[in-house]
C-alpha cells in the first residue's frame, strides 16, 4: 500500500497531560510547544497520539512494552495558535502550545506492540519515542497506514480515498481516554464548551462575524435562530446560514438530525459558516472573544460519508 504521512505525538501520563488529551478530542485539536522547519511544509494525512508508556528507557525496553493509540485523520494543517486553548493553558493565561493542527478521530487501538512486528512498525514506534523525549513534539514519517487501518478494523481500500468516509469508522470520545488520575469529563461534541455563558459569547461572536460578512455582500440579514441561524435577502435572492463557532480547529461540527434536513432540502440553498480558533479572555467576566478563521461552505448540503451519527432513538417493541 501507499506510503502515507503521519504526524507521531507522545502524551506523558500526568494528570494535567491526560486532561489536554480530553480536551484534545473534544475540540479537534491539538498542539506542539515549538515550531519545526519541516512543519512549514508538511502535510500530514494521519496523526497518531499514543500514551500509557514512558519513553525515557532503553531501546530494548521500549520495544518490549504496550501502548494506547488514538488514530486521527488529520484535516486543518499546521497553523499558528493565537489565544490560550487548553485548560493549561487557560490557566497560565498563556500560549503553551503555538503550534495547531485540527484532528478527526477514528478509532481507538489499544493494547498496542511497540516491536517490529506491531502495527506502528519500528519507525513509527521509534517516533513516538522521539516525540516523548522531546515534550511531546510531533514526529514526522512516512508509513504504510494498512497495519492501523487493519488493527482499528477500517477496511483498506479507504485509505485510498481523499479522506476516510465518518460513517464507517468507529470514532471515540474524550470519556474512553484511560486516565484514572485525570476527571472525567462528559463527551458533548466536537468544540463543546460546559460553561453556558462561554458557550454562548463564542456562539455569539460566530454569528457576528456571519452577519457582518454577509451585510458587506449586500445582503440584509434577520437572525433566525432554529431552524436555521441567518436568513439572507437581496433583491429576489434568498440565503439560509447555518453558523457554527468554536475555539479548535476546523475540523468538524455537530449537526441536529433538523439541521441535516433542512441544508439537503433541494428548496433551500444553505450556507455552512463556522468560526474556528476562537480566542476568549477567560478572566473577564463576559468572556470577550476575538478572532478566529473562518471556514465557509456556499450551497452546501453534508453528504453521508462526512457524517457520523452519536445516538441513535430506538422504538421499544409493542406490547398489550
Amino acid at each position: 500500500m501507499k506510503r502515507e504521512a503521519f504526524v507521531m505525538v507522545h502524551v506523558g501520563q500526568s494528570t494535567e497531560s491526560q486532561r489536554n488529551l480530553q480536551y484534545g478530542i473534544e475540540t479537534r485539536s491539538w498542539g506542539f510547544p515549538a515550531w519545526k522547519p519541516e512543519y512549514r511544509s508538511a502535510r500530514p494525512r494521519f496523526a497518531v497520539l499514543a500514551t500509557g508508556v514512558a519513553p525515557r528507557v532503553p531501546l530494548e525496553v521500549w520495544l518490549a512494552q504496550r501502548i494506547t493509540l488514538y488514530l486521527f485523520e488529520v484535516r486543518a494543517n499546521f497553523f499558528a495558535g493565537q489565544a490560550p486553548h487548553w485548560p493549561d493553558e487557560e490557566a497560565e493565561n498563556t500560549v503553551k502550545y503555538p503550534v495547531r493542527f485540527g484532528i478527526e478521530p477514528l478509532a481507538v487501538i489499544r493494547d498496542v506492540s511497540l516491536g517490529e512486528q506491531g502495527p506502528l512498525g519500528l519507525a513509527g514506534s521509534d517516533a513516538v519515542r522521539r516525540s516523548g523525549i522531546e515534550r511531546g513534539i510531533g514526529k514526522l514519517c512516512d508509513l504504510d497506514p494498512q497495519p492501523l487501518l487493519d488493527a482499528a478494523g477500517i477496511p483498506a481500500d479507504w485509505a485510498r480515498q481523499r479522506r476516510v468516509p465518518l460513517n464507517h469508522t468507529p470514532g471515540f470520545t474524550a470519556e474512553q481516554v484511560e486516565a484514572p488520575k485525570a476527571p472525567k469529563r462528559r463527551r458533548r461534541g466536537a468544540g463543546f464548551v460546559s460553561d453556558p455563558k462561554k458557550r454562548k459569547a463564542i456562539e455569539l461572536h460566530a454569528e457576528d462575524m456571519a452577519v457582518a460578512h454577509y451585510e458587506r455582500q449586500g445582503w440584509a440579514v434577520e437572525r433566525i435562530g432554529k431552524p436555521y441561524d441567518l436568513h439572507c435577502t437581496r433583491a429576489r435572492e434568498e440565503r439560509r446560514v447555518e453558523v457554527k463557532g468554536t475555539t479548535g480547529a476546523a475540523t468538524s461540527v455537530d449537526l441536529t438530525i433538523n439541521e441535516v434536513e433542512h441544508a439537503r432540502n433541494p428548496r433551500h440553498t444553505v450556507d455552512l459558516y463556522v468560526v474556528s480558533d476562537i480566542s476568549v479572555d477567560v478572566r473577564s467576566p463576559d468572556y470577550a472573544t476575538s478572532g478566529g478563521r473562518v471556514t465557509h461552505l456556499e450551497d452546501w448540503s453534508p453528504a453521508e460519508e462526512d457524517l457520523r451519527p452519536r445516538s441513535f432513538e430506538y422504538r421499544l417493541p409493542l406490547t398489550d
